[in-house]
């Protein structure tokens, strides 16, 4: 088992599970994170963090798409070890339906 980020994060970055995470498995995109399911540990500590409800563990119904973008990603942006602040905008996207589709970037994030 791993634990993913799913489309909840897109648009609103919040970085408090980065905080959390023992093992520094959170990697940063342009307007989301992932998890790398790699290096996860399966803990658990980072989703009750995620003020967007975006993290899941992977054995949820549905989620293999998810996996694939956290895999996919992970090995393309940079690690992110320290919170940010969230961008200005990210209360205004949370809980929007199809953000995945309308405002995912490819591009990477700064990293920490």
């Amino acid at each position: 088992m791993t634990y993913v980020v799913t489309e909840a994060c897109v648009k609103c970055k919040y970085t408090d599970c980065v905080e959390v995470c023992p093992v520094d498995c959170f990697y940063e995109g342009e307007n989301m994170l992932v998890i790398h399911p790699e290096e996860c540990i399966d803990c658990g500590v980072c989703e009750p963090e995620c003020p967007a409800d975006a993290i899941k563990a992977d054995t949820e119904e549905g989620l293999e798409t998810w996996l694939a973008v956290n895999a996919k990603f992970a090995g393309v942006w940079p690690n992110i070890t320290d919170r940010k602040d969230p961008p200005g905008d990210a209360d205004q996207f949370q809980g929007v339906d199809g953000k995945f589709e309308k405002y995912f970037s490819e591009a990477a994030g700064s990293g920490s």
